[in-house]
């Protein structure tokens, strides 16, 4: 076995640990919720939410969270898939395509097959200001999009891409607290589920140099 086999074999070790610790995590804040652990901060920060959706210019504010969940949402999310997919084909990255390809693919199911094992009721504290017919645990939203948003900042490889990613994951995620369809816990988990997703996919990411040879040929 030469030594790039050896790195590859311990990094998919790695990836898969921290895919095992992030579903580890997650259930056990599907069991703290459930034991009513969590009841003073979810209730207390979506408490918080409808107040300021309440308040002077919580109209406007309440606009943009609507706006940042529909484009984080299952439409939206396959739209700008399908731009970036179109992007990268264009620029003869596809072995990059391919790989956000099956990313998304095997994270969404990820979350579907999640959403049914804990089978969690959405909150009902404050009115919906959206359509939601899915279990509520872990945020499909949260999950998403940090998959979508992280792995697009994995292969830009830039620290201006990371930070951009970070600021749409944190609206999207906090838009469904906002808008009364997920508590924070669902919003956590769903974050902690597209990291590890995320660093189990990396081990597989195409390197640089792969897709500059992708662009060559």
């Amino acid at each position: 076995m030469d030594a790039r086999s050896i790195s590859d074999g311990r990094s998919w070790k790695r990836g898969a640990g921290a895919l095992a610790f992030a579903l580890l995590c997650i259930v056990i804040v599907a069991l703290v919720h459930r034991q009513g652990v969590l009841d003073g901060l979810n209730e207390g920060l979506m408490m918080e939410a409808g107040r300021l959706r309440d308040s002077g210019g919580g109209q406007h504010f309440t606009t943009i969270m609507q706006f940042a969940s529909t484009v984080g949402g299952t439409g939206g999310r396959l739209l700008l898939l399908g731009g970036a997919l179109a992007l990268l084909l264009w620029s003869g990255r596809r072995r990059a395509a391919v790989w956000l390809a099956a990313t998304m693919a095997g994270g969404t199911l990820l979350n579907l097959l999640l959403k049914q094992i804990f089978s969690a009721p959405r909150p009902d504290l404050l009115p919906h200001l959206d359509i939601v017919h899915s279990y509520s645990f872990p945020s499909g939203h949260a999950a998403g999009n940090m998959m979508f948003f992280g792995a697009l900042a994995m292969l830009a490889g830039r620290w201006p891409a990371y930070a951009a990613a970070g600021v749409v994951i944190a609206l999207i995620g906090v838009s469904r607290v906002w808008l009364g369809v997920h508590w924070p816990s669902d919003v956590l988990a769903g974050w902690i589920e597209g990291i590890g997703w995320l660093a189990l996919c990396a081990c597989w990411m195409p390197r640089a140099s792969q897709q500059r040879a992708g662009r060559g040929r």
